[in-house]
């Protein structure tokens, strides 16, 4: 029986969603090969030294989406070369608004199946979905702020450099969020599953049957929520796609960056469960 059914996206810049019909199936998978900031006036790409020193070395750097530096140098571009650099810094800079409505729409998911589920089971106005709902919306809170190209963001080949926000954990944060909301209000719960006991007139297999409807009713609930959050995050990846193919237009134009690759983006259609062909 499923109570909760939500996608959260872990790191949005690595992407790895796929949108499925009956006749066909889409992929897009993101790699990146180096990590990049992002602020008011600059993109810089950092490459790890090594793995366990902690230190980078810039790759390169565009500056105000004009001014491109490699080594610290700054390279004297045509005016073709300067139109690409600056088309490629605004495509990047257009990623953080759709990245941060994914994620913000994830968490957003997480908080209706908190409500759909413990309103159903607890009654409406419950403090374990009070309690789950104050804590999803601070993290919400902590999205829009990190996300945030005046706060400044950092981006490293596993995702967003924040240890406490859309790392690694995240999905982790919110599964443990609930747990623990879960195991605090057990009685409550425990209570709550006994008047559907009692109210099935002490037939086990009554009362089976009422817990799946309600675990199937949830489910229904979230996965008309969660086909939105993929299309997004498919409109998200097919939008990180087009930052790499203008990344190897800058890599054919401009000799010094012929050898770097920062984006690599994987778009697999299936016809069928035995055939994929890849873009």
């Amino acid at each position: 029986m499923t109570y909760f059914h939500y996608t959260l996206i872990a790191s949005a810049f690595t992407v790895s969603l796929a949108s499925s019909t009956a006749f066909s199936h889409e992929s897009c998978n993101v790699d990146l090969s180096a990590g990049f900031t992002i602020n008011t006036n600059s993109i810089e790409f950092l490459q790890d030294e090594g793995e366990n020193d902690g230190k980078q070395r810039s790759l390169y750097k565009i500056i105000e989406g004009k001014k491109l530096l490699i080594d610290s140098q700054n390279i004297e571009l045509t005016d073709t070369q300067q139109a690409l650099l600056q088309k490629y810094d605004e495509k990047i800079r257009q990623l953080v608004p759709q990245v941060r409505s994914v994620a913000i729409e994830g968490v957003d998911l997480a908080v209706d199946g908190v409500n759909l589920a413990f309103n159903a089971l607890l009654g409406e106005g419950n403090s374990v979905a009070a309690d789950l709902t104050k804590e999803l919306t601070l993290i919400r809170a902590q999205v829009i702020d990190k996300l945030s190209i005046e706060n400044g963001i950092s981006v490293g080949v596993d995702g967003l450099e924040s240890e406490e926000l859309l790392g690694k954990d995240f999905d982790q944060r919110i599964e443990s969020a609930i747990e623990k909301a879960v195991l605090n209000s057990m009685g409550s719960i425990m209570i709550a599953v006994g008047r559907q006991m009692m109210a099935a007139d002490g037939d086990g297999q009554n009362f089976e049957t009422r817990m799946e409807d309600f675990g199937d009713t949830i489910e229904r609930e979230m996965t008309v929520r969660t086909a939105q959050i993929e299309k997004k995050a498919q409109a998200l990846c097919l939008s990180i796609a087009e930052v790499d193919a203008l990344e190897e237009q800058l890599k054919g134009q401009i000799k010094p960056l012929a050898d770097t690759n920062v984006f690599t983006v994987t778009v697999e259609y299936y016809e069928d469960d035995n055939h994929a062909s890849a873009k």
